[in-house]
């Protein structure tokens, strides 16, 4: 590399881009350097024959090399005052030009611009022809980067679309596939192979999305684009720019925090359907189930649900037996639509809080805030917000103005009787801040708790909240639930529902016999036979047979522990691929057809 160093930043000083930007300084620095040889060298002539001495004009450029650059040989000296002054102002001229000038020009003119070019030919600008099935994100938030890290946990190839250099560079390094290119340059998603690509996400500002829809769909015309819009307004705009699908996250943040509000008529909160199979979690607070063990409580028995995990702060884990379900426990359960309403009228049928007592506070009148708001009282719990803004409106929900850090503002907004709690705030640092002071103020509350990032997750349950969501990991359930909804359902930022067929390992055995649940702790939700049948929640003694798609629920450490054991069917970027080349393949063969016809 060192051999060949120099003439490649040479190549790149004479590229026409570098030499409009630096030649002009280097021919400076050149044309300087070569008159001070030139008068330096004559000076050493006249003044040596001032002295009686005879020297060739190569001798006078040597004398001036040797001592500009401070090497001074020693073999050619002056004998009088005046030349010894001449040597001095060379000798320090020298040390300014060689020393100083001379790294400088080379590094900010030479080498940068070599550095520069060898760091943007590391950042890609297009990708190959047979790239499909990809999603492109436009979009270098920490939101978008947890959306590249969820869907590269499922199988799926995101490439984030950067208009920067070092921010892409910065990204590559992180270990993301990034590409350099405009968002509003239709050239860009033609080079990215769009028209192959499962989906765009876009999240950026409402203005800036509609010119980067635009611009994707004139690339790339029949490309699912996905966008997420901060006003709800901004949706129809972005619809006729060809938009295919808007979301406003805030709203579907503020109902998911809504329906984990405890109502005592309804505390089971639906997550995800997946065929026959229903998925929904409930708070064991305030219920016949807080103090009992799995066992004790013959939910399985008495309903037919499934406990196929359980949160505990955060902490996912498949119950066992003798589990107790704490107030901090929610239940994640799992099986048809009668037996999850058989559940619900079990853990709803006592409840000693009125509902038309106590209303439930939500701190925070942002957008998350005002549709916790809005969707309680759609569900009919009554609630009152705690916000510093004056003046706010909405709808028919009490307002307390005030600083939700201060007690008397708590108090007024009737902090000491509320049985829930909402922090809604978009800043992280702000809700940990709340979170740990409201569980002072009240141990025996349930206290619900928004996250902008997932990494703040955990952080929240520590500070004391009983449930956590994370916009960040609602907008990657919602863009991986849209790839491939057959497949995968994920709930949260870990748990998700996934498919597998049966084969050779796991046939003939049965459920027990199988260690799914002890090797892998993934719970298996269903099982889809060849002949059409399902059997939701199977018991310990069915037997699997070959073909047999089994449903199974599990975070993200038990998905890869399963994988490890038992294989796993293609994954979601594989499907999407073969999915594209079989819609390809079938295009073609049409084609063929009509030609034929």
């Amino acid at each position: 590399m060192m051999k060949f160093l120099p003439l490649e930043m040479l190549m790149t000083l004479m590229s026409k881009g570098a030499a409009r930007k630096h030649a002009s300084s280097v021919r400076l620095f050149a044309v300087i350097l070569i008159l001070s040889l030139a008068v330096f060298s004559i000076a050493f002539r006249y003044i040596m024959l001032y002295e009686g001495q005879q020297h060739s004009w190569l001798t006078g450029l040597y004398w001036s090399l040797t001592v500009m650059t401070t090497l001074g040989f020693g073999d050619i000296t002056f004998t009088t005052d005046l030349g010894r002054a001449f040597s001095i102002l060379v000798l320090l001229f020298g040390i300014l030009f060689f020393m100083v000038i001379l790294p400088f020009t080379f590094i900010q003119h030479i080498y940068q611009p070599w550095l520069e070019r060898q760091k943007k030919e590391r950042v890609p600008r297009s990708l190959p022809p047979e790239t499909a099935g990809h999603v492109l994100i436009a979009g270098t938030d920490p939101i978008a980067l947890d959306l590249a890290l969820a869907l590269g946990r499922v199988g799926v190839e995101t490439i984030l679309i950067c208009d920067d250099t070092q921010k892409a560079l910065a990204f590559i390094d992180q270990g993301f596939n990034a590409v350099l290119g405009w968002h509003d340059n239709p050239e860009t998603y033609r080079r990215l192979q769009a028209d192959k690509a499962a989906q765009l996400v876009v999240l950026d500002s409402d203005v800036r999305s509609c010119n980067v829809v635009f611009s994707a769909r004139e690339a790339a015309p029949k490309l699912t684009i996905v966008t997420g819009v901060a006003q709800l307004a901004a949706r129809d705009v972005l619809r006729m720019a060809g938009c295919s699908r808007c979301f406003h996250f805030y709203s579907l943040l503020g109902e998911a925090l809504a329906r984990r509000v405890i109502k005592p008529s309804r505390r089971l909160s639906v997550l995800g359907r997946f065929g026959r199979i229903c998925i929904g979690e409930a708070p064991v607070m305030r219920t016949p189930l807080a103090g009992k063990t799995l066992l004790q409580s013959a939910l399985r028995h008495d309903t037919g649900v499934n406990v196929v995990g359980v949160w505990e702060r955060g902490i996912f884990s498949l119950p066992r037996l003798d589990t107790v379900f704490t107030n901090s426990t929610v239940l994640v359960v799992a099986g048809t639509d009668e037996q999850l309403e058989a559940f619900n009228r079990l853990v709803s049928q006592a409840d000693s809080v009125p509902e038309n007592q106590q209303a439930a506070i939500i701190l925070g009148a942002g957008r998350v805030g005002v549709a916790v708001a809005r969707s309680l009282s759609r569900r009919e719990i009554p609630c009152i917000i705690v916000d510093k803004k004056p003046n706010l409106k909405v709808g028919s929900t009490p307002i307390v103005c005030g600083d939700a850090a201060d007690l008397n503002v708590l108090e007024q907004a009737g902090i000491r009787t509320a049985p829930s709690i909402i922090v809604t705030t978009h800043d992280d640092d702000s809700n940990i801040y709340l979170t740990i002071y409201c569980r002072k103020l009240r141990p025996d509350a349930q206290i619900i708790s928004r996250a902008s990032l997932d990494r703040n997750v955990s952080g929240l349950h520590s500070a004391g909240a009983d449930l956590v969501l994370s916009l960040s990991s609602l907008v990657s359930s919602t863009v991986v639930n849209l790839l491939s909804p057959d497949s995968m359902i994920m709930l949260n930022e870990r748990l998700a529902v996934f498919c597998y067929t049966v084969h050779g390992r796991l046939a003939g055995k049965t459920l027990k016999e199988s260690g799914i649940r002890n090797n892998t702790r993934c719970s298996v939700l269903a099982v889809h036979s060849e002949d059409g049948s399902v059997t939701v929640n199977p018991v310990a003694t069915y037997v699997f047979r070959m073909g047999d798609k089994l449903y199974l629920i599990g975070d993200s450490d038990s998905q890869d522990a399963f994988r490890k054991r038992y294989g796993m069917d293609d994954d979601l970027g594989s499907q999407l691929m073969a999915a594209h080349w079989g819609e390809a393949d079938a295009t073609q063969k049409q084609g063929a057809q009509k030609q034929g016809d």
